[in-house]
């Protein structure tokens, strides 16, 4: 095994992912509580204490919530922006009312490419309604990883990011149909379905269809929505679109779940 990516949790309760090359283990995002996040990696075969670092996307919960605590048990550095950081303190106080500070912090800038063990890392900003929300790819040994949910389209900057990726990894949030007649207020389905809010199974669907390159080994439907879509209609939207692309080698077609780790990928 030379690269791997395990999906810990994916979606609005909760988001990490763990990518894994021959020396270097990278956490993306603890929006889960410590204890859990520590549960699934030990449920997955990984040993919590083997992270070098954990890679922050953006500020909200489901990205954020087990950070602090996780960070300090693990005593790991936390690469975040630094717009992303003063967001977290501002949002994150201790019982007696004063800002959160991690104990290890690296600052990254968008577009800046930045390495950690054998790991290239090329943080790229993505229109979420973050302060500066970011997706991620990865390379080692050859092999690209990218990750990129929440995002309410994909600019053509982003698509440039996602090109060559063997593993990658997108958001397919919501069917429109169901979010448009699901329970949440209209405010919320304005923002689900604005320019910064979450990609639509279709969508997603068009950037497959009309603007992906087709050369990954495996891709990862991920933070799909538990009120306004279906595991079974993301999946069949993304296999149309897909088409004669998918193949013995190409365009594995994985869903990501909130509640249990997806089988690891590995190249």
């Amino acid at each position: 095994m030379a690269v791997s990516v395990t999906v810990l949790a994916s979606g609005s309760k909760g988001n990490c992912t763990l990518v894994s090359s021959r020396g270097t283990r990278l956490l993306i995002d603890a929006g889960l509580c410590c204890r859990e996040i520590l549960r699934r990696l030990l449920l997955c075969g990984h040993d919590a204490h083997s992270i070098d670092a954990i890679l922050i996307t953006h500020e909200h919960a489901d990205h954020i919530g087990g950070l602090r605590v996780l960070a300090r048990k693990l005593k790991i550095p936390v690469y975040i922006s630094g717009a992303t950081y003063q967001e977290y303190q501002r949002s994150l106080r201790d019982s007696n009312g004063h800002c959160v500070n991690l104990d290890c912090r690296e600052t990254f800038n968008s577009g800046s490419p930045f390495q950690i063990g054998d790991i290239t890392v090329t943080p790229f900003t993505i229109p979420h309604d973050a302060v500066d929300p970011v997706g991620f790819t990865f390379r080692s040994d050859g092999i690209k990883i990218g990750i990129c949910t929440d995002l309410g389209y994909i600019p053509a900057s982003v698509r440039n990011h996602l090109r060559g990726c063997h593993v990658l990894m997108l958001e397919s949030n919501h069917d429109l149909e169901m979010l448009r007649g699901g329970p949440y207020p209209w405010s919320v389905k304005q923002r689900v379905m604005s320019s910064t809010g979450h990609l639509s199974n279709d969508a997603l669907a068009d950037f497959l269809t009309t603007d992906y390159d087709g050369g990954a080994e495996f891709l990862i439907l991920a933070h799909l929505s538990e009120q306004n879509n279906h595991p079974e209609i993301a999946r069949m939207t993304a296999e149309r679109a897909l088409g004669a692309q998918r193949d013995l080698l190409h365009n594995h077609l994985l869903l990501a779940a909130q509640h249990e780790p997806l089988a690891e990928v590995q190249l």
